[in-house]
């Protein structure tokens, strides 16, 4: 079913009509020391009313202008948020003679004041970028958190210079423009691009008052297209709770995909009130569940970072936050993370389809089950396959019985069944595969699921749908010596995963320039 593009217009005329409102900086000669002050805000309570949540699945879109109509109806900010973006310039010190290169910087700011509330992960990688060295320290200091920048092209990690000197001098140039009271440890930066460069602190610091020049309290599809790098397009999702609160979330990421308690870059903003200890925990159990379950390249980055902030503009009941009583808030969040983990992963560079590989009845933890499905995914030999829609199941059956044979060689794995496509392909140690019509069977799902390489817009949400069940029968094993049966912990996950095509060397083999 395609998006209806004749709603989507009405809806941005509508939100034309509201609170359309650009900021700078207020007076540093202010009569009022509080950054609240900052802007003169027009929030208009219909806009907000207007405000429209994402799809758990996006419906089809033909053009990528019905998609960006689409992101702009779904993109409100919450209450207390305001975004801004400004491009320049840069020549690389290490590479000179590539000549000069654009560069952006993104402001998020908490326009009502710092929070206290808020919730941050990292990637893992033993060579983080020195914005992810900040961030951490930030973190455990339990400072309050009143702006983000965040710039694309260099990633400042283990660069020549001095990685976190730098990234605190674009932070200061952040406070000093919108005159926090906190200062630059209010300020949290996150930096994505090529590694090993040194950061342009001075030029992105020029280019600060520009991005604060353009703050808006409206949308936050200009913040998701700012950061992109790579990416074929923005990302956005959006889930609004029963007491009228947002969650808002964008992403960037296109390479160097397989994470480790974060995905690439990561922002998700809400006017909720929820406790910064609560809001850590949520973080952790929706990115487990959506960020970390899914694989580009089977590469983990070294600025992977994912922040969740609350701007505490509306009242959260303690039942809204209580995964016993129904959890709506960490609900809601899972939704967010895991249709931006699915963005991701279809946005893949030069991704033609997009692997979603389910585990039932694992022998083993969640975690186990997760790292199964990542090794699928990333088996070079099978992703070949799938971009062909070639529906080679020996090279899958192979991978699992790869990883099996490492991980868990004693665990008994006759009875696992194996789909593709929702047809048995593969049961009780036997392949279930007789004539063409089951290979042409096979071979159109993937077609069908296929997306165009360099498309600038997701065409569809359509998968090649793998299922892996190693209790099929929900029978437990019989003990070889006794009349006992042995019960084995069971888990489950669900994994995606894109595939390796011509487009994505092209892209690797000259990302730099």
């Amino acid at each position: 079913m395609r998006f209806p593009v004749v709603a989507c217009l009405i809806l941005s005329l509508a939100n034309a009509f509201s609170a359309t409102t650009t900021f700078g900086p207020r007076s540093r000669h202010s009569d009022n020391d509080n950054s609240n002050s900052n802007y003169d805000r027009r929030h208009s309570s219909s806009f907000f009313q207007a405000a429209q949540d994402s799809d758990t699945i996006l419906p089809e879109f033909a053009s990528k202008d019905e998609y960006l109509t689409y992101l702009k109806s779904i993109a409100t900010l919450p209450k207390g948020f305001a975004t801004g973006t400004a491009d320049g310039e840069f020549v690389s010190v290490e590479a000179p003679s590539i000549g000069s290169l654009p560069i952006r910087a993104t402001v998020i700011h908490l326009t009502e004041g710092p929070t206290d509330n808020w919730a941050a992960v990292f990637t893992q990688n033993r060579f983080p970028g020195a914005p992810i060295v900040v961030g951490k320290q930030r973190l455990a200091s339990g400072q309050p958190l009143h702006a983000l920048v965040i710039n694309n092209k260099v990633s400042n990690v283990c660069s020549g210079g001095d990685g976190v000197a730098d990234a605190e001098q674009v932070c200061h140039a952040v406070a000093e423009t919108l005159n926090l009271p906190g200062g630059s440890q209010t300020v949290f930066p996150s930096s994505t691009g090529i590694i090993g460069w040194r950061l342009p602190a001075q030029e992105l610091s020029a280019i600060v008052p520009q991005a604060v020049q353009s703050l808006q309290v409206d949308n936050a599809l200009n913040a998701a297209t700012a950061i992109m790098t790579t990416d074929r397009y923005p990302k956005v999702r959006s889930k609004t709770l029963s007491n009228g609160a947002r969650i808002v979330g964008i992403a960037k990421g296109a390479g160097m995909i397989e994470p480790n308690m974060a995905t690439m870059l990561s922002y998700i903003m809400t006017d909720a009130t929820v406790p910064k200890q609560t809001l850590q925990s949520f973080l952790e159990i929706a990115s487990n569940e959506s960020f970390n379950s899914i694989s580009v390249d089977g590469d983990e980055s070294t600025s992977d970072t994912v922040v969740l902030m609350a701007s505490n503009q509306i009242d959260t009941s303690s039942d809204m936050l209580d995964p016993q009583s129904g959890g709506e808030f960490l609900q809601a969040l899972k939704d967010v993370t895991q249709g931006l983990a699915s963005d991701l992963v279809r946005n893949g560079e030069g991704t033609s389809h997009v692997m979603k590989v389910q585990i039932t009845n694992f022998p083993g933890t969640s975690h186990e089950a997760r790292r199964l499905g990542r090794h699928i995914v990333n088996s070079p030999l099978f992703k070949c396959a799938v971009s062909g829609n070639d529906p080679n199941t020996g090279r899958l059956a192979g991978a699992i019985g790869s990883f099996m044979g490492k991980f868990k060689p004693t665990e008994p794995i006759h009875q696992m069944s194996l789909k593709l496509g929702g047809r048995c392909i593969f049961n009780k140690g036997k392949f279930v595969l007789e004539g063409d019509d089951v290979e042409r069977e096979l071979s159109d799902h993937m077609k069908h699921a296929q997306l165009t390489e360099h498309g600038d817009y997701p065409e569809h949400q359509k998968y090649v749908e793998i299922d892996i069940d190693f209790l099929p029968d929900n029978k437990e094993e019989e003990d070889d010596d006794s009349s006992t049966t042995t019960t084995t912990p069971r888990s489950s996950a669900t994994v995606l995963g894109s595939d390796l095509t011509n487009e994505y060397v092209a892209v690797n083999a000259d990302y730099r320039s």
